[in-house]
């Protein structure tokens, strides 16, 4: 079946059952994004959907347009005056989070053979892993884009896969962790303890009341900036999405892209159409084949996010810092806004909440620059 419209309808309709399984189930503690990506792989995989073939034009057009669109609309959102508010603890340990995610990628990179394993991708692949672990999968998406991780198909369906697993592990990590090292853990300094009572924060962020006018003037900047990016980005030899995550960047400073609401709502909806796609790549038959390389992909990431884990909980033990407040960081750098957002609430810090957006905006702001930036060191 490789109808568009049919595909289309299954892929949103996916979308829609992500979202109510997340709002009304426990497995709101894996996040839309996770589920998304689990679903889609499963109705590919039993043949409602097809698996990604880049014949299927619906899949070409969610990659090259619709997913650098949304990471334009997210990216509308980062005010970075306001990421000052988070507080100097939720901010330094997410800096730090930062380093030991690089530092992890740069050590598993070393320990499991870099090229020799992952071959000519090896340097993207760092990169991705960089951008996802210090503001969330849309950085992992966007460096995929500009780095052609669809020729790699099977290293790029087995990133996803191990991405995803390791999503879901290091979530119900943190949230035990802060559990069961309270106990050892020095007295607290109490910083940033009760910032903003923003305990109804929740689903609600995605409502945004949108009508035509903001509508076309959301699609028309997304669509020209894009355009702009792609014209530029050969001319003065960057990739394009780096050119157009800083595009956004600096519009999203002004009052008039402030004002525009319905970024968030297009963007979310536009990178869950991406990530569906994700999940049809997910083809298990195709999957077998990688082999020992799907070993290898788990053993690479286990030591990118033991690094970080050590490195920012004991940050956190060092300097006094609760550990929740060490969690939250953590997902702020790992899963991004929404993940740091659903751990808050369910460790039941509500104060934590407003930080953990914001950190997380941070991180989706800084991810691709660093992501790049490791690339190009890898290489």
């Amino acid at each position: 079946m490789t109808a568009p419209l049919l595909i289309l309808a299954l892929l949103s309709l996916n979308i829609a059952v992500c979202e109510v399984l997340t709002r009304r189930t426990p497995l709101r503690h894996l996040g839309t994004a996770l589920l998304v990506i689990i679903l889609t792989a499963i109705t590919a995989n039993l043949g409602l959907i097809p698996t990604y073939s880049s014949e299927v034009a619906i899949y070409n057009g969610i990659f090259d347009v619709l997913a650098p669109m949304g990471i334009f609309w997210l990216l509308l959102q980062v005010n970075l005056r306001e990421v000052l508010k988070a507080g100097m603890a939720m901010l330094s340990l997410f800096f730090l989070g930062a380093i030991g995610t690089m530092l992890g990628v740069m050590i598993g990179m070393y320990a499991i053979g870099g090229q020799e394993a992952f071959g000519e991708k090896s340097a993207a692949l760092g990169g991705m892993f960089v951008g996802t672990y210090i503001g969330g999968s849309i950085n992992f998406n966007a460096i995929a884009l500009a780095e052609d991780m669809r020729s790699a198909p099977l290293l790029f369906a087995g990133a996803n896969a191990v991405d995803a697993l390791m999503t879901a592990v290091w979530m119900a990590a943190t949230i035990a962790l802060p559990r069961l090292l309270r106990p050892f853990w020095p007295k607290s300094s109490g910083i940033d303890r009760a910032r903003t009572g923003a305990a109804a924060i929740g689903e609600h962020l995605d409502r945004e009341e949108i009508g035509p006018l903001r509508l076309s003037a959301l699609i028309a900047m997304a669509a020209a900036s894009l355009w702009l990016a792609e014209y530029l980005g050969p001319r003065w030899n960057l990739p394009p999405i780096l050119i157009l995550t800083s595009i956004a960047l600096i519009l999203a400073q002004t009052p008039f892209a402030r004002k525009l609401a319905g970024s968030r709502l297009l963007g979310i909806y536009s990178v869950y159409m991406f990530l569906a796609v994700i999940g049809a790549h997910c083809d298990l038959a195709a999957m077998s084949e990688i082999g020992g390389l799907a070993l290898t992909l788990f053993f690479f990431v286990s030591i990118v996010i033991t690094v970080h884990g050590l490195i920012i909980f004991g940050g956190a033990y060092l300097f006094r810092l609760e550990p929740e407040v060490a969690a939250v960081a953590s997902q702020a750098n790992v899963g991004g806004s929404t993940s740091a957002l659903a751990l808050a609430r369910s460790l039941g810090r509500a104060e934590m909440v407003l930080p953990a957006i914001l950190v997380g905006s941070l991180g989706t702001a800084l991810g691709n620059f660093a992501g790049f930036l490791t690339v190009e060191f890898l290489r």
